[in-house]
């Protein structure tokens, strides 16, 4: 029979669908032709293909061949299906024996010399067959991201030859070592360097145990970078599923994955030139941007009110969803976005709007021009917001004091108000839905009527009121898990709305 089936993988967003490559050889001129709808590169594997075959000592058919990859209606890119491509067509002619394609799964470009070169994308391909209980084989370059999934039926190979002896029964294939264990501690900067600051360190560390997005507003050089690029610093290490699935997106992406930290939360710091598409993602093959890259972890604007506003506007959808569709004429694809936002900004053009040791050079029109940079809307999906006062000068020379703690007690503190939360609802308080809202966040009838009243002199919207009751919610947990809030909570968590 002139007929040969493998399996594969396409990549599409960080989901990974099947690929049935069918491969007919029949009589005819010879030549190869590749339908199924493939992309330039996929096309190309033709040339590939047949050279890495000649250079492996196996025989190419002098027949026509026909590869077929189907479903045929979902685009295919990139060279990850020439090594199934080549095992098909030599299954095809006899040369290689079909008994172990059935169950297995193949993903790796060829190279001319028949070695195999990684591609994207495997840890959502591996993710998909442990789900089908499936083997796949893999590159030795992608053999450290295979290595995460544990519980994967995994080989890796460097050369077509060594496959193809591996079906034959002629040697085994080897399997990915263990990662290294994860690290223990947050990684990064220390809280300990930041010398003051106890109101922002209080709303960092509300930040980090509810899951909040935070606003730092203040004079140039008061610390605001530093408190923000220590918050990954005090936030719970990602479980295992979590970090499996910020490793798939950087793997779609073609980013290495460090397996010593893939445990870390990641923290990204885009420039303020960066287009509303490095944010979101997108492309005519649509690639995750920077607000995917951070999945799980801490997204960065520094200087915010310096992003287009458009750019800005972007956020706000995926901000309440946790996730980002990127559609394009032929294709649309879904990325996840479940990111923590971290944003700082002066107070004015100059900076120095309120600065003690400063005068403000900027007119009232300048400032409000300014702070209309960022929309309304946006700032009312901030639920922290919190003022970064200049340090006195005698401060910093100063030895540490008991208010100068490090990342690890701090973190400590976050993980164990944070698990009231997991324990109450399954999630951090930022996560938590209206209707759980109802059921977490009880006043009595005194508190319910001070609320009311506070709300309506602030004249917050519905998105603020749930926001705050979130905010709420953490701080009593970190007061130690009341069932009940009360006006102090309500209070403190009002403070944070002066934005």
């Amino acid at each position: 029979m002139s007929l040969a089936v493998t399996l594969s993988r396409a990549q599409e967003g960080v989901a990974a669908p099947q690929v049935m490559v069918e491969v007919h050889l029949s009589g005819g001129l010879p030549g190869t032709n590749i339908v199924g709808l493939p992309e330039a590169a996929v096309r190309e594997a033709r040339d590939r293909v047949r050279v890495a075959i000649q250079n492996t000592s196996f025989e190419y058919p002098n027949r026509k061949v026909t590869v077929n990859l189907a479903p045929a209606e979902l685009p295919k890119d990139g060279g990850r299906f020439d090594l199934a491509i080549a095992l098909g067509i030599l299954a095809a002619g006899g040369q290689v024996p079909r008994e172990k394609l059935d169950d297995c799964e193949f993903l790796g470009e060829l190279a001319l010399s028949g070695a195999l070169r990684g591609v994207s994308g495997v840890l959502p391909a591996l993710l998909r067959a442990r789900a089908r209980g499936r083997r796949v084989v893999v590159p030795r370059a992608n053999a450290a991201e295979a290595a995460l999934v544990s519980d994967a039926d995994v080989l890796v190979a460097d050369t077509l030859a060594e496959v193809c002896g591996w079906l034959r029964g002629a040697q085994d294939l080897g399997t990915p070592t263990d990662p290294p264990p994860p690290a223990s501690d947050g990684g990064g900067p220390d809280l300990a360097d930041v010398r003051g600051q106890l109101q922002a360190r209080r709303a960092l560390e509300i930040a980090a145990t509810g899951g909040h997005h935070l606003l730092l507003s203040g004079p140039p050089g008061t610390g605001k970078s530093m408190l923000a690029e220590r918050l990954p610093g005090i936030l719970p290490p990602l479980t295992e599923s979590e970090a499996l699935e910020t490793c798939a997106v950087l793997s779609v992406a073609g980013q290495a994955v460090d397996p010593r930290h893939w445990r870390r939360r990641p923290f990204r710091a885009p420039h303020h030139t960066a287009s509303a598409v490095a944010l979101v993602g997108g492309g005519a093959m649509p690639r995750p941007g920077e607000i995917s890259l951070t999945h799980n972890g801490v997204l960065f604007l520094d200087e915010l009110p310096e992003f287009g506003r458009h750019v800005l506007d972007v956020l706000r959808e995926p901000m309440e969803s946790g996730h980002i569709v990127v559609s394009r004429a032929a294709r649309q694809s879904t990325f996840p976005a479940q990111f923590q936002l971290v944003a700082a900004m002066n107070p004015c053009p100059c900076g120095y709007a309120g600065d003690p040791r400063h005068s403000c050079q900027c007119t009232p029109d300048q400032v409000q021009r300014y702070r209309a940079r960022i929309s309304g809307p946006l700032l009312d999906r901030i639920d922290l917001g919190v003022e970064v006062a200049r340090v006195p000068l005698g401060e910093l020379g100063a030895p540490r004091g008991a208010q100068d703690e490090d990342s690890a007690t701090v973190r400590a503190r976050v993980m164990k108000a944070r698990q009231h939360a997991l324990m109450r609802a399954g999630r951090p308080n930022a996560e938590i839905s209206t209707r759980e809202l109802e059921r977490d966040c009880a006043l009595g009838p005194a508190e319910r009527r001070w609320f009311d009243a506070a709300l309506e002199r602030l004249g917050l919207s519905a998105r603020a009121y749930h926001r705050t009751l979130r905010v709420a919610r953490t701080i009593a947990d970190l007061d130690g898990g009341a069932a009940l809030l009360d006006r102090a909570h309500l209070a403190e968590a009002l403070t944070y709305r002066r934005f």
